[in-house]
């Protein structure tokens, strides 16, 4: 006889009882259970915005939703998945059924499903990022747009061309006024690539993530499917909701059409994805979208101390377009955040690493303490100074500075220039040429070596193995080479003769952050200038390579390593100890930044977030110069630092430990005297040097070395 048994899954009977009272706050608490309807959750820094969003989750199982009806979209795939164990473990028992993941994701599960009433295949594939990359590469060929000759930019920067114009919803020809204003005029070449791009993809039955997005918004639009599909579910929830873009939020808008049960959290003061497509609008806008939404806000931060907290409730007031709210902290009152003016990046760089070195002899860990920045740019001076006091760390937002590929070109002609028998450096400039393929390369690159000839011959006389097709990439190649030769031969001379070369435009075309790169690469000359020859330049740079390496190689995953960042990588992260460096005008905030709508908003936002990184520990310095010898440059603090009133910020002068020449960021003023800058230099005017007594005058090349001590004023 065949028995039956029916599955009943997991009812809210088996839940295990939750105290909202004990584990939630007033504000979280009252979120968690009055959040029917349109709700929109505002959680500052630190306020438990996840705690808050998994406990509505439990709260909504408890209540008897049923799992299969609750959607929770997010970001990342670990914070779905993050999610999804706490409410388990919350409520005692497996939620498999609840539908969770990023909008890609759930996307992807229903174009399989429901994909052909909108001509899309079921059955499709998806491109990953270097499938579109080739894809576009053929896209481009069929255009006839490949070759050296057309300047035509490369598979990457189309991508993100036509991805940052579907995500914004932009016409091409805006997005190049945007970002891309130097192929302006090759916006129809541009158009007739992304419709072959398109049509490949179509003929491949492929689809790439933005695709997903786009064909899962016409899902959700369309006046049957779309219906169906909000019907399946009848409570909808979004994290991140501040980093939506246009379509994005749109999806949402519609997915909760039916039930009009949506519950987003997000905090609009740490909004700063604008250059992704991110749109603050869409979490601003909401109250008036859904004129009868309840908004909830958590502003109790369980993370910093009080004094922390006042500078960046400070700094966040000057934002005119935001939801006014005041961080208050659970936290007993601990230090002022410390502002340090350095005498330069080099100083500055000293003054963080034997600050870290002291905290580290006081009983830190070094996984307790980031050091964050605006661009990767910033960090190189103090990637040497920690390297030379061997502090290890770990590098997020990029790659480390010798692992760049735009700092490995520029040292690769710097060393044929120096040695021009230096093969590896010649077959890393000739493999990026047009038409110069590996083995061409190597074959080249023999016959120079093989030669006697100086690098000026080498210019004017092309190699004998140089076939006709490579010409032009050769002709390049040598341009460069011939502009960075019309230089003085010292290193710094030498890697602005490469930026202001037709390298420059190898840039534009090939990267997206092309001009991210090229600042990395005016960092990398500033470093430069405290050395007078290239064999010098060339043996340290190459030894500090070399230690790296070794170093990464040995390095074990359990080291105690600090965290050099960009504050956009450590959005959602918090340390003990916080640095926030390179706080200059111009830098901090961004200066192209500022010249999109609602830039200097969205740069307040990301120092906001900066600085909501630490707990107990905050210190904020700047470079009052930059470069060295004739392109020495006054800074300005970030207005961000203006902003900030005195009686919240402890104000650190470095001194000498030695008396020495330029050993201290008040430029070493006579006995008895104190120097201060009175504002009387103009934004990036030329300085020689400033001394004791506010008079300009040249700089010693052989400035000593010396270490730096601190005092609080």
């Amino acid at each position: 006889m065949t028995k039956s048994f029916v599955l009943q899954g997991a009812s809210n009977e088996a839940f295990v009882p939750i105290d909202y009272a004990a584990a939630l706050n007033e504000e979280q608490r009252n979120a968690v259970l009055n959040g029917d309807g349109i709700s929109l959750v505002l959680a500052g820094a630190g306020s438990g915005k996840t705690r808050t969003i998994t406990y509505r989750v439990a709260y909504l199982l408890e209540q008897g939703a049923m799992a299969e009806r609750i959607l929770l979209l997010t970001f990342t795939n670990k914070a779905a998945r993050e999610m999804r164990e706490r409410i388990e473990q919350l409520l005692g028992t497996s939620i498999d059924a609840i539908w969770s993941g990023t909008f890609h994701s759930i996307a992807h599960r229903f174009l399989r499903m429901y994909g052909d009433r909108i001509g899309i295949n079921p059955s499709f594939s998806i491109l990953d990022s270097d499938d579109a990359k080739s894809t576009m590469k053929l896209a481009i060929k069929d255009a006839n747009m490949d070759g050296a000759a057309k300047r035509f930019p490369s598979p990457s920067v189309c991508l993100d061309i036509v991805s940052y114009g579907r995500n914004v919803c932009k016409q091409i020809s805006e997005v190049l006024e945007l970002r891309y204003p130097h192929f302006v005029e090759l916006a129809s070449g541009i158009e007739d690539v992304a419709h072959k791009y398109a049509d490949r993809k179509q003929r491949a039955n492929a689809l790439d993530f933005d695709d997903l997005l786009a064909g899962f918004l016409s899902l959700v639009e369309h006046p049957d499917v779309g219906r169906m599909i909000s019907e399946r579910f009848q409570h909808v929830l979004v994290d991140e909701y501040q980093d939506t873009n246009a379509i994005q939020a749109r999806i949402v808008q519609a997915l909760a059409r039916v039930h009009q049960n949506l519950f987003v959290v997000g905090d609009d003061a740490q909004s700063i994805y604008a250059f992704r497509g991110a749109d603050v609008r869409n979490i601003l806008d909401l109250p008036s979208i859904y004129p009868h939404a309840k908004v909830f806000t958590l502003v109790t931060n369980y993370r910093s101390t009080p004094q922390i907290l006042d500078l960046a409730n400070e700094s966040l007031r000057h934002n005119e377009d935001q939801f006014h709210k005041d961080l208050v902290a659970l936290r007993s009152a601990g230090e002022k955040p410390s502002l340090i003016p350095a005498s330069s990046a080099r100083q500055e760089a000293q003054y963080v690493a034997e600050q870290i070195l002291a905290l580290r002899h006081q009983g830190a860990k070094l996984g307790s303490i980031a050091v964050l920045f605006r661009a990767t740019s910033h960090s190189q001076q103090l990637e040497m100074e920690l390297l030379k006091r061997d502090l290890p760390y770990e590098y997020r937002g990029g790659l480390k500075l010798f692992e760049r590929a735009h700092v490995k070109d520029v040292l690769s002609f710097l060393r044929v220039i120096h040695n021009v028998k230096h093969e590896q450096a010649w077959m890393r400039l000739l493999s990026m040429q047009e038409g110069i393929g590996a083995t061409s390369a190597e074959r080249v690159a023999s016959e120079i070596v093989a030669s006697d000839a100086s690098i000026e011959d080498v210019i004017k006389i092309p190699p004998s193995s140089l076939r006709a097709k490579a010409r032009i990439g050769w002709d390049q190649l040598c341009a460069v080479l011939q502009m960075a030769l019309r230089e003085a031969r010292e290193p710094a001379h030498l890697i602005r003769g490469v930026a202001n070369s037709p390298y420059q435009q190898h840039l534009e075309r090939e990267y997206p952050n092309w001009r991210d790169r090229l600042e990395d690469i005016e960092q990398f000359a500033s470093f430069a200038e405290q050395y007078q020859d290239l064999e010098t330049f060339l043996g340290t740079v190459t030894l500090y390579d070399d230690t790296i390496a070794v170093k990464d190689r040995g390095a074990s995953y359990q080291e105690d390593r600090m965290v050099l960042s960009t504050v956009h990588q450590a959005k959602g992260l918090e340390w003990d100890t916080v640095f926030v460096i390179h706080l200059a005008d111009g830098s901090f905030p961004n200066r192209r930044a500022l010249a999109e709508e609602g830039g200097l908003e969205e740069e307040r936002r990301l120092f906001y977030v900066a600085v909501t990184r630490a707990r107990v520990q905050l210190f904020l310095s700047y470079p009052l110069t930059v470069g060295g010898g004739e392109s020495l440059m006054f800074n300005r603090a970030s207005p961000f630092i203006d902003e900030i009133a005195p009686r919240l910020i402890d104000r650190v002068e470095l001194l000498s430990a030695r008396g020495g020449f330029g050993a201290s960021s008040s430029s070493q003023p006579a006995p008895g005297r104190s120097w201060h800058w009175d504002g009387d230099f103009s934004d990036g005017e030329d300085v020689i040097e400033v001394d004791g007594d506010g008079n300009r005058r040249r700089t010693s090349p052989s400035a000593p070395t010396t270490k730096t001590v601190w005092k609080k004023k």
